[in-house]
């Protein structure tokens, strides 16, 4: 992860779970066996480059018991120029 969530995470929702998720054999295989889920939601970033701070959507994986892990910006949702 090369930002930093600030507060929380906003409007989450799982789209895929289980076989569903095309990565799910090497989740496994770094993260244990789990209940994958593949979520998104929007959360306020700090970007390390210049330290700017933007609304996102962010997207990651999440299993009971191992918790959130691998989080992506998938697009910047405030409407700077």
């Amino acid at each position: 992860m090369d930002f930093e969530i600030i507060g929380e995470i906003k409007h989450s929702e799982t789209f895929a779970c289980g076989s569903g998720i095309r990565e799910l054999p090497r989740l496994r295989k770094v993260y244990g066996l789990g209940l994958w889920r593949k979520r998104k939601g929007f959360a306020t970033v700090r970007l390390p480059s210049d330290g700017s701070i933007r609304e996102a959507e962010i997207h990651w994986y999440e299993a009971a018991g191992i918790g959130k892990r691998e989080f992506k910006i998938k697009c910047y949702t405030d409407t700077r120029p």
